[in-house]
C-alpha cells in the first residue's frame, strides 16, 4: 500500500495543465478506466505495465508514455519494488483529438531530450511564481510530442526571427513586475507560443523565463543596495514571495538576498574595480 506522504497532487496556474500527480506505489493496481484528458507519464524508479486499448504496454528504460483521452487503460507495478511516477494531465488545448489514434498506436517513446524537458516542467510546476517557465517548457514538449506522433508533418526548426524576439524582450521589460503569460505574449506579439520561445532563445541565447528572472534579480540587487529589505521588495519586483526570490537570487548571485544585503557596500564607497 502507499502511505499518504507518498502521493501529492495539485492544480498549477498554467493553461492547459489540468493536474499534476506524483506517487510511489508498490502494490496498487489501477483497474481499467479512462480520462477525458491526456496523461503524460514518466517513471523515475521501477516500471509500470499497462493495457491500452486491449494491448499490453510498459515503461522500461526511461520511457515517456502518453496515454490519450477516452481510451481505456489500467496499470500495475512491473517490478517487485513498485514504481515512482510523475504525471501531468493535459487538456485538448495542448494536444488535439487528431493525435489520439497515433498515440494509441505508439504511446511509449524513448526520447532522452523529451524526458529531460518533462522533468524540468515538473520542477517548474512545483514552484509558485515560475509559471512562465512552465508554459515555455510545455510549449516545447507539445511540439516534440507532435513530432513523434506526426513525424511527416513535423516542421523543421524555425529560423531566427529577430523582430519577434525583440518584441518579446520589450514586452518582458515592460511587464517586469507584473509578468505575462506565454499565451498573452503570443497574442500581443502575433506569434505562436512555441515560435516565440524558440525565436527568443535563438536570438539572445537565453529562454524568455530565464531573461525575466535575471532582470528581476538585477532590479532586486539595486533595491537591496538602496537599503530596502528583501521581504519588502520580493513581491514588488514580481516574485511570488520571499522564498521564491531567495531561490532565484541564490541561483544568479550565489548568495541569498539577505546575505547580499548585509555584505553589500554603498555604491560610492565601493573600491575601484570591485564588482557589484
Amino acid at each position: 500500500m502507499v502511505s499518504p506522504q507518498e502521493v501529492s497532487a495539485w492544480r498549477p496556474q498554467v493553461r492547459g495543465v489540468v493536474e499534476v500527480f506524483h506517487a510511489h506505489f508498490t502494490e496498487h493496481a489501477y483497474p481499467m478506466h479512462v480520462h477525458d484528458v491526456w496523461t503524460l507519464l514518466i517513471v523515475d524508479n521501477g516500471a509500470v505495465r499497462y493495457d491500452l486499448n486491449r494491448r499490453e504496454c510498459g515503461t522500461p528504460n526511461d520511457t515517456v508514455s502518453l496515454l490519450p483521452p477516452q481510451v481505456p487503460h489500467n496499470g500495475s507495478p512491473a517490478t517487485p519494488q513498485g514504481f515512482r511516477k510523475r504525471v501531468v494531465y493535459l487538456d485538448l488545448s495542448q494536444l488535439d483529438e487528431g493525435l489520439i489514434g497515433p498515440a494509441v498506436d505508439h504511446p511509449d517513446m524513448v526520447d532522452p531530450l523529451l524526458r529531460r524537458r518533462i522533468g524540468q516542467l515538473h520542477a517548474a510546476l512545483a514552484q509558485r511564481g515560475d509559471e512562465l517557465e512552465a508554459e515555455s517548457r510545455l510549449a516545447l514538449i507539445g511540439e516534440r510530442l507532435r513530432g513523434h506522433l506526426r513525424p511527416r508533418l513535423a516542421a523543421p526548426p524555425p529560423k531566427t526571427d529577430l523582430g519577434v524576439a525583440h518584441s518579446l524582450r520589450e514586452l518582458l521589460d515592460e511587464r517586469l513586475s507584473h509578468g505575462v503569460t506565454l499565451d498573452d505574449a503570443a497574442k500581443l506579439v502575433h506569434a505562436h507560443p512555441t515560435h516565440l520561445v524558440r525565436a527568443f532563445s535563438a536570438a539572445f541565447g537565453i529562454a524568455p523565463h530565464q531573461y525575466l528572472m535575471a532582470r528581476r534579480v538585477d532590479h532586486v540587487r539595486r533595491l537591496l543596495l538602496d537599503g530596502r529589505p528583501p521581504a519588502e521588495v520580493a513581491t514588488e519586483v514580481g516574485f511570488y514571495d520571499q522564498s521564491h526570490l531567495t531561490r532565484h537570487f541564490k541561483r544568479f548571485v550565489g548568495v541569498t538576498p539577505g546575505r547580499y544585503a548585509r555584505k553589500a557596500r554603498p555604491t560610492r564607497g565601493r573600491p575601484r574595480g570591485e564588482a557589484a
